[in-house]
This record gives C-alpha cells, sequence and structure tokens, in this order.
C-alpha cells in the first residue's frame, strides 16, 4: 500500500495478512443512505456485558473494511463485542469533508451511557485520534463536540499528514484525502491530529498508542512526534513487529492488541466494594 521499497518480512507480512479470506458479520446494518455507509458487528459469545470496541479500519483511506473482518471476528472470540463500521472512502465518495462527516456520525450516534474503546488501524488510527481531538476544533467547525470517545487506543497510526504527503505515503494518500496545493494547507487544521494536539498539549481522552517497532508502512516517526507531543499519553511499542500482524488473528501482535484493549476496558467496569466495606456500610 506505499510507494516505498519493502523487505521480504514485510512484502510476506502484507500478502499473509491482506490475503485472510474476509469472515461474514452476524449483525449487518446501515447509517445512511451511500452503499460505504454501513456496518458489521460481532457479539461476544454469551456475555451481554462484554466491553465494547468500535473498530476503524485501515488502508489509506481509500480502501474498504473487508480486510479487517477476521480480526474483528477473533476479537469477538476473545470477550469484546465488536462494531465494524465503513465510511466513504478517498478516490470516490469520500475524501475531505465526506469521510470525516461519516466518522463523526458514526461516533455521535452511538447508544449513550455505554463506554467504549475507538480502535483504528494506520489510517482508521489517524481517524481514531482526530475524534479524540475534535474537542479542540473552533466551536464554529462542523465537527466540534464535547461528546468524545471514552478512549481510544491507535494501532501504528497515520498522526501526522504533512509528514504523510512529505514521505509520500501509499502514493500521495494524504492529498488524495484533503486535496492538493492550498486545499491541503487550508483544511489540515481541522483534521490533522498532530496540529490540533500542539498548544493543547492532550486531548483529554485516555489514549493508547501502539506500534511494531519493525514497522515499514508507518514510519514509527510518526508515533514518535505524536507521543512527543501529548503529555499523557500511553505508549507500546512491540519488538520485532511489523504492521499488518497487529490485526492478524493470534498473532503475538493481535493478542498484545488483545490485551491492551482488556486493560483499558477495566477501567469502564465499576469498582466492586469488597466483603469489609459491604459489612461496615451495614452496619
Amino acid at each position: 500500500m506505499t510507494s516505498r521499497v519493502v523487505s521480504a518480512f514485510a512484502a510476506e507480512e502484507e500478502k499473509r495478512v491482506l490475503s485472510l479470506k474476509p469472515v461474514l458479520a452476524p449483525v449487518h446494518g446501515r447509517y445512511g443512505d451511500h452503499p460505504h455507509q454501513s456496518y458489521d458487528a460481532w457479539p461476544a459469545a454469551g456475555d451481554s456485558g462484554a466491553p465494547l470496541v468500535i473498530l476503524l479500519h485501515g488502508g489509506y483511506w481509500r480502501y474498504d473494511r473487508m480486510h479487517l473482518t477476521p480480526f474483528a471476528a477473533w476479537l469477538s472470540r476473545q470477550g469484546f463485542d465488536v462494531l465494524l463500521p465503513g465510511f466513504r472512502r478517498s478516490g470516490g465518495a469520500g475524501g475531505y469533508p465526506e469521510t470525516f462527516d461519516d466518522v463523526a456520525r458514526i461516533v455521535d450516534t452511538l447508544p449513550e451511557g455505554r463506554p467504549y474503546v475507538l480502535a483504528g488501524h494506520c489510517s482508521g488510527g489517524h481517524l481514531a485520534l482526530w475524534c479524540a481531538a475534535r474537542a479542540l476544533l473552533p466551536p464554529g467547525s462542523r465537527w466540534y463536540t464535547r461528546t468524545l470517545p471514552t478512549s481510544v487506543l491507535a494501532l501504528a497510526p497515520i498522526t501526522d499528514l504533512t509528514a504523510t504527503r512529505r514521505d509520500d505515503l501509499s502514493s500521495g494518500a494524504a492529498l488524495q484525502l484533503l486535496g492538493a496545493g492550498e486545499l491541503f494547507e487550508e483544511r489540515l487544521p481541522e483534521v490533522d491530529p498532530l496540529t490540533l494536539l500542539r498548544g493543547a498539549g492532550t486531548t483529554g481522552v485516555p489514549t493508547v498508542l501502539l506500534h511494531g517497532a519493525a514497522d515499514e508502512e508507518v514510519p514509527l516517526t510518526q508515533f514518535s512526534d505524536y507521543a512527543a507531543v501529548h503529555r499523557d499519553l500511553r505508549t507500546v511499542v512491540l519488538p520485532g513487529t511489523g504492521h499488518y500482524t497487529l490485526i492478524e488473528p493470534d498473532a503475538p501482535g493481535a493478542r498484545a492488541v488483545a490485551d491492551t484493549l482488556r486493560e483499558m476496558s477495566a477501567a469502564f467496569a465499576p469498582r466492586q466494594p469488597d466483603r469489609a466495606s459491604e459489612e461496615a456500610a451495614h452496619r
């Protein structure tokens, strides 16, 4: 998915993961009239109180969500309720502003009162971090809101669209998303996580950045540059891990992602009083 030369390790990893057969979801629905405005859901088996994970797929804002269905189905078997939405994409009906309209609509229409982790891979990580930063937008922005995700897990994310353009990641993906020249510069401040973060230093949303040390798809500088600005961020770097094994069912990278999701979801659960506290309360 990039114009850069990659190693045999990275090429094999990409081919292996992206050739996995898509998994049909037990639940499918729509949130708009466009064909891309649809979603798949995998409820956790036999657990009505399972933590909720919203997955935003990658593919440099161009590709559909089908490559992420094996991972979504696998996560449901790990004990999570998983929602995998689609959205209008670059190169067709999406890009600026439609991609951002759809992602904002997805998170803004989730049922109130249920906490969730908003997780995204690659460009989906960019969109998840953008959702966390929407309260930093000017109040007049069409996407401004103070209702933010409960928490965010960004997996090998694009954090800096200027660097994405400079490095020509995925053959001009950033320009295709925002437009070239003056359009890019005009639109950047509203949709770039790193730009929005500067000055504020935090989004106020509990956030974890997780990146593979052997990632050849998204440079680790995207991770480190964002981490240098966000003052209350948790960071995880997985040694020997590439870009795609983070979403490869049963791979060590995917297991690390599931473990991180469990840790983040544990913060949602109400604390259970210990027996001594209960007895004291009834005296």
